[in-house]
């Protein structure tokens, strides 16, 4: 594999881990900024709602440019978010930096994704995103935890510069390996002409089966802390190492994804939806002993993340005039998934089905995401004929008419 790969994984590593560690740094900026932790909280959805807003805007805009600058131009978006996060005087200021730091997320990954499959063969496409994707999945392997670290012991405003210089590493990577002749700019379709990609039916319906799929993973992950120390019974001393287990889960999901996906795309998609929809409905048991709580972690990453790639590539696939801004807004859906999912596990926990029961609500959701991804492929199969057709009757047209209509 190319080592501009490599480039592109340390900026999915940079996103990854300030994307999450300020989930485990709420209760040090909250004593600091003297605000209370649900305001804090306010903090995580300002980066999230940076990503929905930022991934289409941004990846339409910057359409016609090299996508080597946009790359590196939107890492330097980051690292200025980043910085301004580390040196906020206040709340509302660090607030507006957090939204600035998730604007260039999803317009990266959409990007960086094109650019990957334009570096390799044919037939390694999905390989070649799930190796960007490895940056992100590394990032709650160690990223994450070695960020929290540092906030605890040396304040949070040192791990925001820390995430910074990840940032400017990135970017020094993307200039030094990423070739100039792999990331022309797309066609000049204009603005319009990329919006209008997105009309499609079966791009709706991949950008569907992500929410629904992500949902899933989100509606159990955003509780997984109190089923961990409330139903399997560790303290919670034990939750970071656990949630490093996520980590592994899914990187080993992402990698294998990968690779299977590059061999039979829909075949592993639906095979992902229904091993998470699977190790959903069994949570309750898993996390009922100690024993097999860990086992439930790991495979709910493993789950969860083999349909990364296969549905980044589906969309972009789908959305063939503007793979860029289609796959910039999947992961803008991926977002919406966070936000969805955790709303839906929490309705599931308000209404006193137990610790658990967010991951049941999960399993439910992953269901509807095999739903939307069988229609998608049965919409596919109505649509192959018509195209059949279609070519059947131009080659019968003169060429003289065919001129004509030239």
């Amino acid at each position: 594999m190319p080592l501009a790969l490599l480039a592109l994984a340390v900026g999915a590593f940079g996103i990854g881990t300030t994307e999450f560690v300020m989930m485990g740094l709420l209760p040090d900026v909250a004593d600091d900024l003297h605000i209370s932790v649900p305001t804090a909280g306010h903090l995580v959805s300002a980066y999230a709602l940076g990503v929905v807003i930022g991934a289409p805007l941004l990846a339409a805009v910057t359409a016609r440019m090299s996508r080597r600058t946009v790359l590196i131009g939107l890492m330097a978006l980051f690292v200025a978010g980043n910085a301004l996060s580390a040196f906020a005087p206040g709340y509302d200021s660090l607030l507006a930096a957090r939204f600035l730091s998730g604007l260039p997320h999803g317009a990266f990954f959409g990007v960086g994704a094109v650019v990957a499959t334009n570096l390799v063969a044919p037939e390694r496409k999905a390989r070649s995103v799930s190796l960007m994707f490895l940056g992100l999945t590394v990032a709650n392997v160690a990223g994450v935890p070695v960020a929290t670290l540092m906030g605890q012991h040396l304040g949070w405003r040192a791990t925001f510069l820390g995430v910074s210089t990840i940032g400017l590493a990135a970017i020094a990577s993307l200039g030094a390996l990423i070739p100039h002749d792999h990331t022309h700019a797309a066609p000049a379709t204009g603005l319009r002409g990329e919006l209008a990609a997105l009309r499609s039916v079966p791009v709706w319906l991949a950008l569907g089966t992500t929410v629904a799929g992500f949902a899933a993973l989100f509606a159990a992950y955003s509780y997984i802390t109190p089923m961990l120390t409330d139903s399997a019974g560790y303290g919670e001393s034990s939750v970071t190492l656990l949630l490093a287990l996520f980590g592994v889960g899914a990187t080993v999901g992402n990698l294998a994804g990968g690779r299977l996906a590059d061999h039979s795309l829909r075949g592993t998609l639906f095979g992902g939806l229904v091993s998470l929809a699977g190790v959903l409905a069994l949570f309750p048991l898993l996390m009922s002993t100690q024993w097999t709580a860990p086992l439930a972690v790991v495979l709910l990453g493993a789950a969860a993340f083999i349909t990364g790639s296969p549905l980044q590539l589906m969309v972009m696939e789908k959305a063939s005039a503007a793979p860029s801004l289609a796959s910039s807004a999947n992961q803008a859906a991926f977002n919406l998934a966070n936000a969805g999912g955790a709303w839906i596990g929490g309705l599931a926990l308000a209404a006193g089905f137990g610790v658990t029961s967010p991951a049941v609500a999960g399993a439910a959701l992953a269901s509807l995401g095999l739903a939307v991804a069988g229609l998608a492929y049965t919409v596919d199969r109505r649509r192959v004929p018509v195209a059949g057709r279609q070519r059947v009757v131009a080659s019968h047209v003169p060429q003289e008419a065919g001129a004509l209509r030239h």
